[in-house]
């Protein structure tokens, strides 16, 4: 039975230490924090007073209750004031020898039952165990900043850590509010291990000036409803940080995809360290500010849409999920629409499924019946491509096979007027392939909607080495008017969003494959440690196992990084029939299709 720990120490008040001392007071425990010397105390101390007093103004804590908070701390510049704690959490700098040098010291101040924690986001845990006489009693325990809000800890065992200790670790977790998930120590454990190397990945789309700084955020705040940007989310943890962080993890596990990006050295070299300095890849008002202004790489409002060329009719190919809601989106946004499909009961269909879903707005009070009779007055179907020939947009929405889009391509190449701009919403396939089908590479951009285009706001604007840059300004000017959010890049495999959460899905089912962790704990630790909306295994099994391959082979051939190499586990799940929600088995088993 897990022991009821009361009396505890945190080394290290920094912004995290500091926050892990108010979780622990919050919840009743006595607390001893210590600091190096009385200005690091004040500026500690400092850290909790702000944390306290933004709760109480926003009515989320009494006056009275953070008073007691304070009662509960005893602060301290001496190690030896630990002398009586049953846990001292560690929460220094992320430096080996100054964290070995305070368990060193602890070890000998302590009594031999105290537990001694480390709140490291990615060094060994064994390794600062040994520097003491009671590596069976070090455990990390690694709270999320900030520590008061976030509900993750992961608790990280070593080989030879009791089973006792991690029972009293877990049983605080829980009265502490947090949700902790349990695992063995491994370069970045669960959430560092898979967040870094996302973000590293980011930062090296930005340094090859793929994409903007801004473009690559908005594409993944507003494509995978992540809560900030990779770019933006690096600023907020520390360039510093996430160097130290990358490189430990790149020296213990030797996998390209967590060496730290160049540009990541030579911003912490010129003291570019994010937010807390005031610039990072961003300009902030201040230091600690996370009000972004306006710098020199800032771009010019609406430049992407400057040149375009007009456009008044919009021609839509397809009749599946994605061509209806593109065909309502864009009717929405005022466009006279004509789609084609293969049959007239394809047609009906079509018309059929838009009447719904506009009948739905209505009823959800997002549209009036005018607006739905103007809307579905604008929309009308064909089975014959030639009837798109006066159209100055033509948007193809069918099956992703390269074989069909180029058939296709051909065609409209010869049908649509001259000066008229064909799109594809391809995902994953080479754009440039479209192009030069079309005999009118010029003319050829891609669009790539997110689904449900209804709901998605997210439009990736694709310029393939031919594409006019009047195209391209085109693509961005009608996704405007549409609603949409329109970012730019160039035609490789992924894009901006499924080249930066592929790779990440598929390090979650390598660790899964590893027996590192449960698919239920990495899904915890990405959805409550990161603020994900769906864990990595929630989200695969939702796109679709296949698909999800498909893409990461995609990937795979066209950079031939070995980190990008399909999960064996995920092949062998293909192969026997496990694809997700739609067949009822994916990574776990739902109650039907």
């Amino acid at each position: 039975m897990a022991r009821e720990l009361n009396e505890v120490g945190v080394v290290g008040l920094g912004t995290m230490g500091a926050g892990i001392v108010e979780v622990l007071a919050r919840a009743g425990l006595s607390v001893t924090a210590v600091e190096i010397n009385d200005d690091a105390v004040a500026r500690g101390r400092g850290h909790l007073e702000h944390s306290t007093g933004r709760a109480v103004s926003r009515g989320k804590l009494d006056p009275a209750d953070r008073d007691a908070i304070f009662e509960r701390i005893r602060f301290s510049t001496s190690l030896e004031d630990l002398a009586n704690a049953e846990l001292v959490i560690e929460a220094v700098p992320e430096r080996m020898e100054l964290k070995a040098e305070v368990f060193t010291a602890l070890d000998k101040i302590c009594p031999p039952d105290t537990i001694l924690a480390t709140n490291t986001s990615s060094l060994s845990v064994t390794e600062l165990s040994v520097v003491t006489g009671r590596p069976s009693k070090v455990i990390g325990m690694h709270f999320f900043n900030p520590a008061p809000v976030m509900k993750l800890v992961e608790v990280v065992r070593t080989v030879v850590t009791e089973q006792s200790v991690v029972d009293d670790v877990e049983a605080l977790a829980g009265r502490l509010g947090k949700v902790d998930v349990t695992i063995g120590d491994k370069a970045g454990f669960i959430a560092n291990a898979l967040l870094f190397g996302y973000l590293n990945h980011a930062v090296s789309m930005f340094e090859n000036r793929y994409a903007s700084r801004e473009d690559i955020d908005a594409a993944m705040r507003l494509g995978c409803g992540l809560p900030m940007g990779p770019l933006a989310l690096m600023d907020l943890i520390g360039i510093d940080t996430a160097y130290e962080i990358l490189d430990t993890m790149y020296k213990q596990s030797r996998n390209r995809l967590h060496a730290p990006s160049p540009v990541i050295k030579q911003m912490m070299t010129a003291g570019l360290l994010g937010r807390k300095v005031g610039r990072g890849f961003y300009t902030y008002a201040g230091r600690d500010s996370a009000e972004v202004v306006a710098d020199a790489a800032t771009p010019a409002e609406g430049g992407a849409a400057a040149g375009a060329r007009p456009v008044r009719t919009v021609g839509v190919v397809g009749s599946g999920t994605m061509a209806t809601g593109i065909i309502e989106v864009v009717a929405k946004g005022g466009f006279d629409v004509l789609f084609v499909a293969r049959a007239p009961e394809k047609v009906e269909a079509v018309l059929k499924a838009l009447t719904r879903s506009l009948d739905k707005a209505v009823v959800r009070g997002k549209l009036d019946e005018a607006g739905r009779d103007a809307v579905l007055a604008r929309v009308s179907g064909t089975t014959s491509l030639d009837d798109l020939a006066d159209r100055d947009l033509v948007i193809e929405a069918v099956v992703e096979s390269l074989p069909v889009k180029e058939a296709l391509f051909s065609a409209l190449g010869e049908i649509a007027r001259p000066g008229a701009v064909l799109a594809t919403t391809t995902s994953s396939l080479p754009v440039i392939e479209c192009a030069r089908a079309s005999g009118r590479a010029s003319d050829v951009v891609g669009m790539h909607f997110f689904n449900p285009a209804q709901l998605m706001k997210l439009v990736e604007v694709v310029s393939t080495i031919s594409t006019a840059p009047d195209v391209a300004a085109t693509a961005h000017a009608v996704s405007a008017q549409v609603g949409k959010h329109a970012v730019s890049c160039t035609d490789r495999a992924g894009f901006i969003v499924n080249a930066l959460l592929f790779p990440y899905l598929n390090d979650a089912v390598k660790m899964l494959e590893a027996h590192y962790a449960t698919a239920d704990d990495i899904d915890a630790a990405m959805k409550v440690g990161c603020g994900y909306p769906m864990g990595p295994f929630e989200l695969l099994d939702v796109v679709g196992l296949d698909v999800s391959l498909a893409i990461e082979r995609e990937l795979y051939t066209e950079f031939r990084e070995p980190g990008f190499a399909p999960a064996p586990l995920l092949e062998h799940l293909v192969t026997a029939g496990y694809l997700g929600r739609k067949t009822g088995r994916g990574f776990r088993d739902y109650a039907g299709r």
